[in-house]
């Protein structure tokens, strides 16, 4: 079963503007599903396969000369100096196949696309199912369960626990991808690096405290978490600067790219667990931030995603900036609705001269409040 992914119109799109299409994210969250789909007549080939990739690196000029029309090359970042070579073909007028390329690994893939492909690729991000590409019939049935799941596709697919899935993919995910990018003599460590970040979802990074409860370096702490970006595990938000003659908390937030994930790393059992965990309102505003995040890159648009904070306790969770204005955002987990959850948007709103914001909340009803528009989780 092919999910409907909102990028598709997307993708054939570009094919009349770019022979070269890269499309990046992290494994499993349908990026060589969602080619196949779209350009089912193009051929395929993986260089996941140890024969293939051994091949590639023999004679690349020549694999690349033996692909008779358009193709989809799959995990390309195992095999990147094939860019190179692929260069002279997008060059060459002559020449009118078109590429695909998928990679799961951003730090080796897009420093090779600058260097290779720059102004002859577009680059695209597939990050697991946005909200609204779930089926119904597929979704969980409350809160909870949605930010339990996650959502990898494979796991509504093929109906599996998310527990047991998420442990194995952490387990490839360590084995493949971070032994690719970074030699870490002790996997323990790290391990314990990456769920003491989980546990500070939603919060702002400092990277001192951050080493010192995992007992590493800040330096090590600095390339882990790198690490951690460049294979789609953790992104940062950043704070919005605009100057309303206020002092501005510099920090960047953390968060995961996805919930069930972030379940996992924090040992939550079952869905029910999150209903009075300690974190359940961050894991929630991570679930909603990451949504949108997903809705701008499945237009192919960057995300303009901030957070706002002074250092006098002013928050709003997340700023769209639209360039003549900010939309706000706020974010919280309560099922029931108080008139104080838009204190801060309101607040920031007034600062910036303008009326109105979001609310997006746990409970079920979505309506309308003074200037603000009160939505639910399900309205995503």
């Amino acid at each position: 079963m092919f999910y409907t992914r909102h990028l598709e119109n997307y993708l054939r799109d570009l094919t009349s503007r770019y022979r070269a299409i890269s499309i990046m994210g992290p494994r499993q969250s349908g990026k060589t599903t969602l080619a196949k789909k779209v350009f089912p007549e193009y051929d395929y080939v993986s260089f996941e396969q140890p024969n293939i990739r051994s091949q590639v690196r023999m004679d690349p000029l020549g694999f690349l000369r033996g692909l008779q029309k358009n193709a989809i090359i799959d995990e390309v970042q195992r095999v990147p100096e094939i860019l190179s070579y692929l260069q002279g073909i997008l060059d060459d007028d002559t020449d009118q196949r078109r590429f695909i390329l998928t990679g799961s690994n951003s730090l080796l893939l897009s420093s090779q696309v600058a260097q290779s492909l720059a102004g002859r690729t577009r680059l695209v991000y597939v990050l697991p199912l946005q909200y609204s590409e779930i089926p119904k019939a597929e979704k969980a049935s409350d809160l909870s369960g949605t930010l339990f799941f996650g959502s990898y596709p494979r796991i509504f697919k093929e109906k599996l626990r998310p527990l047991e899935w998420y442990g194995d993919y952490y387990q490839t995910y360590v084995e493949k991808d971070l032994r690719s990018l970074i030699q870490i003599e002790n996997l323990n460590s790290f391990d314990r690096f990456i769920r003491l970040a989980a546990g500070r979802c939603g919060q702002l990074l400092n990277y001192a405290q951050l080493a010192g409860d995992a007992g590493i370096s800040q330096p090590t702490a600095k390339k882990w978490l790198s690490v951690l970006e460049a294979s789609f595990i953790v992104f940062t938000l950043a704070p919005h600067f605009r100057n309303f003659s206020k002092r501005m908390i510099k920090s960047p937030k953390l968060y995961f790219y996805d919930t069930g994930l972030l379940a996992y790393l924090l040992r939550i059992q079952e869905p029910s667990q999150i209903d009075n965990h300690p974190l359940r309102g961050a894991i929630f505003e991570n679930w909603v931030i990451v949504d949108y995040l997903k809705n701008f890159f499945n237009q192919g648009k960057e995300a303009p995603l901030y957070f706002w904070r002074d250092q006098h306790g002013h928050e709003v969770d997340l700023v769209i900036d639209k360039g003549a204005k900010l939309d706000l955002i706020e974010i919280k987990s309560g099922q029931t609705f108080h008139p104080e959850f838009l204190d801060q948007i309101s607040w920031l709103g007034g600062l910036q001269k303008t009326h109105g914001g979001t609310l997006i909340y746990g409970g079920e009803e979505s309506f309308s409040f003074q200037d603000h528009s009160i939505r639910s989780w399900r309205s995503l």
